[in-house]
């Protein structure tokens, strides 16, 4: 045996080769594994220890907040359910019977929506617990926006991935003017926005036709790209009084269908930057050999594309959902009673007469972040792959 390989051989190692040295290709060795693990440890309290000290805190009472701080329950301090207590007790319609009801009519109203206009829908108020009401609003207005900012956004994202577009400037600029004038036309002439809208398209179309061959400028779909995310980068604060306006121009403030239709647009974007990142890394190999079989464009998307995207699909989805679940500024201009989110909740406890009610507080933040700890528990296995789908690229 040579001198090279007797040395390494495990047996005839030296102490600090054992422990400073891997003791095989692509392992770590002893010391560095113990290293990675109590450095593992530390970030996992840093990252968990405020979702645990929330929930200590809703069983607190006032005495336990304000002397505390208190880590432990039964040793520390002496948990109580005073807070969730209050979150029930201040609404006569927040008892069991009265929330049992309330899911049933819930089911039912669901159930008639999708045969409307045969079967009708029954009015859930003024008997209904706020929390509750807040509850499954923050969940309808989420799920459907996270669902249509997945469906049009990936659609969009794999378009500009895989067709190049070179729309002209010029039929651009002439879709913004018209669209400016329509906003003017319906705000000071007090003619019905879709009036306008339809007289717009039509004028568009028309000068389209015959003026858009003399555009020369064309962009690409990087430009489209960019554009997409800048909508993103945009202070919401700066377009919420205008979206308030044109909701309450067309009579829709105060409902679901204005926040979906606002957290949809105002998350696609980022639905469609993750997406094209995803597309574009997929070999378009598997997408010509299905073209030479006839597969269509839609089919290629939907049976080949999207299975093999489906962990950069889960991760973008959980984000955008946790997006639309946590958004509060939208909510606070568009909702004014009916549908209220969780947020809003939150927010409600935070600016009491008595003053920050902590404990309370908490309570709703624990029931706020069960849905979202429940959707990142089931999309886990898609979320590591797709978190670093692409990130090691040949």
């Amino acid at each position: 045996m040579s001198e090279a390989s007797f040395k390494f051989e495990k047996a005839n190692r030296s102490l600090m080769e054992r422990l400073f040295e891997p003791p095989a290709v692509g392992k770590m060795s002893p010391f560095a594994n113990v290293v990675a693990h109590i450095l593992l440890f530390i970030w996992s309290l840093f990252v968990l220890f405020p979702i645990y000290w929330v929930i200590i805190t809703s069983f607190k009472d006032a005495a336990s907040v304000n002397q505390g701080p208190f880590y432990i329950p039964f040793l520390d301090f002496e948990p109580t359910l005073n807070a969730w207590r209050a979150q029930f007790n201040t609404d006569s319609f927040c008892d069991v019977q009265s929330v049992v009801r309330q899911v049933g009519l819930l089911l039912y109203n669901s159930f008639a929506f999708i045969i409307s206009p045969v079967v009708t829908l029954q009015p859930m108020e003024p008997q209904i617990c706020k929390i509750y009401l807040a509850f499954t609003n923050s969940i309808v207005i989420s799920v459907a926006a996270t669902v249509l900012c997945v469906v049009f956004g990936s659609m969009a994202a794999y378009a500009l991935a895989r067709i190049q577009y070179k729309p002209k400037f010029g039929n651009i600029m002439m879709f913004v003017g018209l669209t400016a004038l329509v906003i003017v036309a319906t705000s000071y002439a007090g003619i019905p926005w879709w009036v306008w809208s339809a007289v717009a398209l039509a004028l568009f179309f028309f000068l389209v036709r015959a003026f858009g061959k003399h555009f020369t400028h064309t962009l690409g779909n990087g430009d489209i790209l960019f554009w997409i995310i800048s909508q993103r980068i945009l202070p919401p604060i700066v377009v919420v009084i205008p979206i308030y306006i044109m909701f309450q121009a067309v009579g829709l403030l105060d409902t679901h269908l204005a926040l979906i239709a606002v957290y949809a647009v105002a998350n696609l974007p980022i639905v469609v930057w993750l997406m094209h990142d995803f597309f574009a890394n997929l070999p378009i190999e598997l997408e010509e050999s299905a073209q030479l079989d006839g597969a269509t464009r839609f089919a290629i998307f939907w049976d080949i594309v999207l299975p093999l995207t489906r962990p950069g699909l889960a991760a973008t989805t959980l984000l955008t959902l946790i997006l639309n679940w946590n958004e509060y500024l939208f909510a606070v201009f568009l909702a004014t009673s009916k549908v209220q989110t969780m947020p809003i909740m939150v927010a409600a406890k935070n600016a009491g007469e008595k003053g920050v009610l902590w404990w309370e507080m908490s309570a709703i933040i624990v029931v706020m972040i069960v849905p979202v700890v429940l959707m990142a528990i089931l999309l886990q296995r898609f979320i590591s792959k797709g978190v670093l789908l692409g990130a090691v690229k040949g």
